[in-house]
């Protein structure tokens, strides 16, 4: 039962994982599908706020463009319209037909015209200048004076907005967009000495009011670039960001169209880039989100899932390295230990450190090991008392059977008043009765074995002188220990039922080897011997239990044998080299 035990855990053991291996896989199995699906959705939602983020970025910029258009459209139309307007066009010919007064009337009433309209845009200031060419003055609404200049009219009049030109441009620490419109139809950008010519002019500081109001509404950080020109910033803006974005742009500008949207990296930060261009100005407005301070919610909710995975995973694999300290390695010494079990190892004990179910279950395997290893030596030591009882028996067995022959043979010999004979025959019997009664040692030397044979055979002689015998055996097989008496039933079946039945001859041959860790001692006699089929009888009759139609001799000398040497060791018959029957006897070497 043990046995099948130990073959079905091997086979369980063998072909499937451990339980700390499945645990660990379990874990993972259950860990993977859930960090592959958050990745997932954490990716879907990224990209859907990202989107909007964009979305939202660009109509918001959008509109401050159309506010920034709307405030230059405006200014633009009342220019044209201004420049049509009576009064303007009479201060383009005062010096022809009015006089001082009506002069100074002009003047004034244009000057406040222009003031007016300044004053109705206060969110969006504008400085008006008019120009004559054919009185060579101009008026302005303008705080300073501004004197006439024909070549400054000359360089700027091109019909676009310009940026830092001005009659007093170097004088001014902030710069102002420019546009001049002069009253010749179909070109803005030719004047032919008698135009009337206005302009507009507003500060940059307009564009930093418009970008405060919006960084104040978002999260961006909007600018005004123009490539060649230093960037219009909010007045909050970073410098040093706003430096890096420029170097951006610079490098970007040939290539860059109306819009402009993509994701840039400014001083090791990633930014939403957005840029629109300004139909007038030719001015882009650029606006630059922090996506990681947008996004930085989201990525921190990302970081502290992971982080809460790992801790998880730790903790699973933490309670699986204990389940493995407390439960499979506790099984798997107690395996161990079943398996020294099953070899015969029943010394082996098991010692645990902590306390817990697995070490009472030590504690009573190491008793129960105790307790099988102290039965199996009562076991033993009662086989080894059954084992010399035996011994002890059988040879009893064997003595009376011989002594018996040589008390007749000597009744014979004294019938026969053969004196020498029955003399001889009383040496011999004492010699050997002296040995047979030395029980308190069952083994023997072969040699002391032959010496007894040779006795035997002495004996033998007397009554029959056709007996002669032969012995070859080498000194070192002569010292090996065998069981006393060995030899004697089988020299006994050579002299009786060989050399007695046959009566040509009487010839006796005793020979040993050492071979492959095994003593071979071979006797033959040249009597009748038997057929195939009796050898093979008799062999089969030798190695079963005792039977009655069997004499005592040969199966109690292969049991002797084999309860001495073990199993490898037995008893043969075959047919002899000299014609006869054939005794092996042959037992494994021992080392005794």
């Amino acid at each position: 039962m043990l046995n099948k035990g130990m073959d079905f855990v091997k086979k369980r053991w063998g072909s499937k994982f451990s339980l700390f291996a499945k645990i660990n896989g379990l874990i993972l199995v259950l860990f993977i599908p859930i960090i592959v699906l958050f990745t997932y959705s954490n990716g879907v939602t990224s990209k859907v706020i990202d989107k909007e983020l964009q979305a939202s970025n660009s109509k918001q910029l959008a509109f401050l463009s159309s506010q920034i258009e709307s405030r230059i459209n405006q200014t633009m139309d009342f220019v044209v319209t201004f420049s049509r307007d009576p009064n303007v066009r009479k201060f383009n010919g005062l010096n022809i037909w009015d006089d001082l007064y009506d002069r100074m009337q002009t003047r004034y009433v244009i000057q406040e015209k222009m003031m007016l309209q300044s004053g109705v845009m206060n969110i969006w200031p504008v400085k008006f200048t008019v120009y004559s060419q054919l009185n060579k003055e101009a008026i302005s609404n303008a705080s300073d004076k501004v004197e006439y200049d024909a070549e400054y009219l000359k360089n700027n009049v091109t019909g676009k907005w310009s940026y830092g030109e001005g009659a007093d441009a170097e004088s001014r620490q902030s710069k102002e967009f420019h546009w001049f419109y002069s009253d010749s139809f179909g070109q803005q950008d030719v004047l032919r000495g008698s135009n009337l010519v206005v302009q507009a002019s507003f500060n940059q500081q307009n564009i930093q009011n418009m970008l405060d109001t919006y960084k104040a509404g978002g999260q961006g950080d909007p600018l005004f670039y123009h490539k060649g020109d230093a960037p219009i910033l909010n007045r909050s803006a970073s410098e040093r960001l706003s430096n890096e974005l420029v170097s951006y742009l610079d490098g970007q500008s040939p290539s860059m169209g109306d819009t402009i949207q993509e994701v840039v990296e400014l001083d090791n930060k990633r930014y939403l880039l957005s840029a629109v261009k300004s139909t007038h100005l030719e001015w882009y407005l650029v606006d630059i989100v922090p996506l990681d301070q947008i996004l930085g919610p989201i990525s921190f909710s990302r970081n502290l899932f992971y982080l809460a995975m790992v801790l998880l995973f730790v903790v699973g694999i933490s309670a699986s390295v204990l389940m493995y300290r407390n439960v499979q390695r506790p099984i798997r010494k107690l395996i161990r230990g079943l398996q020294s079990v099953q070899r015969g190892d029943f010394s082996v004990r098991l010692h645990s450190n902590s306390n817990n179910e697995f070490s009472f279950l030590f504690y009573r395997f190491n008793d129960m090991s105790r307790q099988i290893e102290t039965l199996i030596e009562n076991v033993l030591n009662e086989k080894l008392l059954a084992k010399e009882a035996t011994l002890k028996q059988l040879q009893a067995q064997i003595n009376p059977h011989f002594l018996y022959n040589c008390i007749g043979y000597m009744i014979n010999m004294a019938q026969m008043k053969d004196e020498e004979a029955v003399v001889s025959m009383g040496y011999n019997l004492s010699a050997y009765y002296r040995y047979i009664t030395r029980m308190e040692r069952p083994m023997a030397s072969l040699a002391d074995e032959v010496q007894l044979i040779i006795n035997y055979l002495d004996i033998q002689k007397l009554r029959n002188g056709r007996i002669h015998y032969h012995i070859d055996i080498s000194e070192e097989m002569m010292k090996q220990q065998v069981p006393r008496l060995m030899l004697q039933p089988i020299v006994e079946n050579a002299v009786i039922h060989g050399v007695g039945k046959s009566y040509s001859s009487g010839e006796i041959r005793i020979t040993g080897e050492m071979t492959g860790g095994f003593c071979k001692l071979f006797v033959d006699d040249d009597g009748p011997g038997m057929t195939e089929d009796q050898l093979e009888a008799l062999n089969r009759k030798n190695r079963g239990p005792m039977q009655e139609d069997m004499g005592y001799g040969f199966w109690n000398t292969n049991q002797r044998i084999i309860h001495q040497f073990g199993e490898r060791s037995y008893l043969k018959f075959a047919k002899s080299d000299l014609g006869g029957f054939r005794t092996e006897i042959v037992w494994e070497i021992t080392g005794n």
